[in-house]
């Protein structure tokens, strides 16, 4: 079957999330202030390098999302590259309502943006820009400072399940 736009097959959501999870991700924690100065953080699979010059990166939040507005709003976030052990944190960021960072630690890092304790990497932005794409958005983020812990293992999403990276 094809939709009015005779290039695109109309194809079924389950069938289409299904196959896209055979993709491997890593899981970051999107993290910046609200207006007040408290911390509001989002999980996302969907993060990416854009560019080296400028330093450019790139993450699709849904726009069903309460977060991201707040985010936008202060034009300012860091993302946080969750470890294998943290898949808690993404569990505490990925619910609507209440105080998401209750248990979690974290440190004022660019912008005052929190940088989650033990993260792998974390990686501090302004907004660039923000593009309509369905039923997400796609922020680009222009690189202001990173740092990497090469000595941790990230948390992993593939076929719906949290994984690991096992050495051979």
């Amino acid at each position: 079957m094809l939709t009015s736009d005779s290039r695109c097959p109309v194809l079924d959501t389950a069938r289409f999330r299904a196959v896209l999870g055979h993709f491997p991700s890593g899981i970051t924690a999107i993290t910046s202030r609200d207006v007040q100065g408290r911390p509001v953080g989002m999980t996302v699979a969907s993060f990416t390098s854009v560019s080296l010059s400028p330093p450019l990166v790139a993450f699709l939040p849904g726009k069903t999302s309460s977060t991201f507005p707040v985010i936008a709003e202060r034009g300012t976030f860091c993302v946080n590259v969750l470890a294998a052990d943290q898949e808690w944190i993404c569990r505490a960021l990925s619910v609507s309502g209440g105080d998401k960072f209750a248990e979690v630690s974290w440190r004022p890092g660019p912008h005052s943006d929190p940088v989650i304790d033990g993260a792998v990497a974390w990686i501090g932005c302004t907004i660039e820009a923000v593009h309509d794409a369905g039923d997400h958005h796609i922020v680009i983020g222009r690189v202001d400072d990173l740092d990497a812990d090469s000595t941790a293992s990230p948390l992993l999403f593939f076929q719906s399940r949290y994984n690991r990276l096992v050495s051979a």
